[in-house]
């Protein structure tokens, strides 16, 4: 049973993420733009695009945290969270800025990008497992 509770903590605690940038995205657009903007190129970067990305991040957060449609919603959620890591890969790789990195321009609070990817990757691994979820639980 251990299992399926550190399961249902990943599920928990990536999809609340996922929720949370959600919500910046459809209450402070001007964030998201801002975010788009300064780390990920300009993708996504249009005010137009905020509120409807923002409305897609909570209902994949809330979808992966009920653990429903887990097949698609765990797919996209790990989508998401790993091309958004891919995306600053440079953080990633040099988190103190000492190689890849202009001066002052590392972001050491990226890192734990790279643990939400792989948290997504782990909870589609064991899908199976997943146990806690309310899939699980329909298809009793």
């Amino acid at each position: 049973m251990g299992k399926a509770y550190s399961l249902l903590f990943l599920r928990v605690s990536t999809g609340l993420l996922t929720i949370i940038w959600g919500l910046i995205k459809v209450m402070k657009p001007d964030a998201g733009v801002g975010v788009a903007n300064k780390y990920y190129g300009g993708v996504g970067a249009m005010d137009a695009l905020q509120m409807p990305w923002g409305i897609v991040q909570i209902i994949i957060g809330l979808l992966v945290i009920l653990g429903l449609f887990r097949k698609i919603s765990y797919g996209l959620h790990a989508l998401m969270l790993c091309l958004g890591a891919a995306a600053i890969w440079k953080y990633l790789a040099d988190p103190f800025g000492l190689y890849l990195l202009e001066e002052g321009k590392n972001q050491i609070l990226f890192f734990p990008s790279l643990t939400v990817a792989a948290a997504t990757l782990v909870m589609l691994a064991f899908l199976d497992e997943d146990r806690l979820s309310l899939d699980h639980k329909r298809a009793k």
